[in-house]
């Protein structure tokens, strides 16, 4: 039911998971992002996530219109699995991931591995200062109603300044990589009392300095 696989990137193991009959039941203009996450297992490209600019590194703030609310549903996930997964495992990040993986009916997919190359973006290279490409790993990837959402775990959610940056590029990076359109995605970041929602857009990046990524 939970098919795993360890990935060596920079920064350690990443265990990529997906709830094997959750994906099989992605359709209705699905039928991409199911055969993307099944591909990752045999043909994710290592190499690219060793070296160049990461989706968590970006420090700026983009324009989104962002929605906190307090009390949402992937927050009650996150409490849940701090508690009953405490003893299991000794990182907070793994106790909400694995506990909504393998019990919240939504998620799909966790620790995505997305990637993005210079000649997908336009004025990739003046925004990254470098060809190589993007990379991110997605905490969770969860199906709610006719959206596919991008939630990033963060222990203390409402500190975060770059949050909406980091899940807006695994948007993109999604996006590129599925075929699924900017509007049928969903962004988001959390915590077990707070969540910060929005809905990613194509933007004209005002970018005339580079990102801080490294």
């Amino acid at each position: 039911m939970i098919k795993t696989k360890q990935l060596l990137h920079k920064g350690g193991f990443y265990p990529y998971s997906i709830h094997t009959q959750r994906t099989e039941k992605l359709d209705n203009g699905l039928s991409n992002l199911k055969q993307f996450l099944e591909h990752v297992f045999h043909a994710c490209p290592d190499q690219y996530f060793n070296s160049g600019p990461r989706s968590s590194t970006l420090k700026t703030v983009l324009p989104f219109d962002i929605i906190e609310i307090q009390g949402h549903e992937v927050s009650a996930l996150a409490e849940m699995g701090l508690e009953e997964n405490k003893e299991r495992v000794n990182n907070n990040h793994m106790r909400v991931q694995l506990f909504m993986l393998e019990h919240d009916p939504g998620t799909i997919a966790m620790e995505v591995p997305l990637w993005m190359q210079h000649h997908e973006l336009d004025n990739y290279v003046d925004i990254f200062k470098t060809i190589e490409p993007l990379t991110g790993h997605v905490d969770i990837l969860r199906k709610e109603n006719e959206h596919i959402w991008i939630w990033d775990y963060k222990p203390n959610a409402k500190k975060e300044k770059y949050a909406s940056t980091q899940v807006y590029f695994y948007a993109l990076m999604l996006s590129k990589r599925t075929g699924i359109p900017l509007e049928h995605i969903r962004c988001g970041w959390f915590d077990h009392k707070d969540a910060f929602l929005f809905k990613p857009k194509t933007l004209s990046i005002p970018f005339n300095k580079a990102l801080h990524h490294y």
